[in-house]
């Protein structure tokens, strides 16, 4: 065995003790990675409410630390260290890095894009890869969005290549809301746009000096209206359509109109 391995070159010849000396390394990493996680479990759960979480994501950190440590060890046991064995494993690790990391590195490049370019700030409404949120943060690699049910996405930046942006607000504090209504066709449509308009008019919500808009479409199950208005805080959107939603249905059902009720799959589409 020593004689193969000393034939690649970049090998040691090995011995027995040498062996022993790998294993011992490789056990003693995983047993002190183990104990650092099992005692840092403890403390957390034992520590203040304040500390639980930073102590916990010191325990990743840390068994990273133990795994370099680690191969620090190993790399000098089993490799000859010379000039021309240094260079080949600088060669070899800096190939693999560069193709295990290039989807990283695209992010990066799309994050420098992203900032000089500018097509959405901390603060604006977006649309980014099926999730709709509030930029909360630009990073370098990712963008974060915090959505109504307050959960953080982290979304990489590479998605800007392949993906569409939707910005709902671009740099401003007001955003499009949409309350929808579902009436049946047998009614005087002028009365129940006038009514709506009053309903938007009146909201409190509703960003002071711009106009409150009703689009009618005909279905074959009924009439669809769209009440369209902006709020004066896009925080508030979506108690901006609740507000509408509820007040609406309240003023369509004073007017003694009836609902539709339109199939699942019609509703999906409109």
């Amino acid at each position: 065995m020593s004689e193969h391995a000393g034939s690649l070159g970049i090998l040691r010849n090995l011995e027995s003790s040498d062996l022993v000396l790998v294993a011992g390394a490789v056990v003693l990493a995983w047993l002190l990675a183990s104990a650092i996680r099992w005692v840092l479990r403890r403390v957390a759960e034992w520590a203040p409410l304040r500390l639980r979480l930073p102590i916990l994501r010191m325990i990743p950190l840390l068994r990273l630390v133990v795994g370099i440590g680690a191969l620090v060890v190993i790399v000098p046991i089993l490799v000859e260290p010379t000039f021309q064995n240094v260079v080949a494993i600088v060669a070899s690790v800096g190939l693999a890095l560069a193709f295990v990391l290039k989807d990283y590195a695209s992010s990066l490049a799309a994050g420098v894009v992203t900032i000089l370019e500018g097509p959405y700030q901390p603060g604006d409404w977006i649309k980014l890869d099926g999730t709709y949120g509030e930029v909360k943060q630009i990073g370098v690699r990712a963008v974060h969005l915090v959505t109504a049910y307050d959960n953080e996405v982290i979304i990489p930046h590479s998605r800007l290549w392949s993906k569409s942006i939707s910005n709902a607000t671009s740099g401003s504090h007001s955003v499009l809301c949409v309350a929808n209504f579902y009436l049946n066709p047998d009614h005087d449509g002028e009365a129940v746009r006038r009514r709506l308009v009053a309903v938007g008019e009146t909201s409190g919500y509703l960003m002071p000096g711009t106009q409150v808009n009703v689009v009618a479409q005909e279905k074959p199950w009924g009439t669809h209206y769209k009440l369209k208005a902006y709020v004066k805080e896009s925080r508030e959107q979506f108690d901006f359509v609740t507000d509408l939603t509820l007040r609406g249905k309240e003023a369509l059902r004073g007017m003694n109109l009836r609902f539709a009720q339109a199939p699942y799959a019609e509703v999906g589409r409109g």
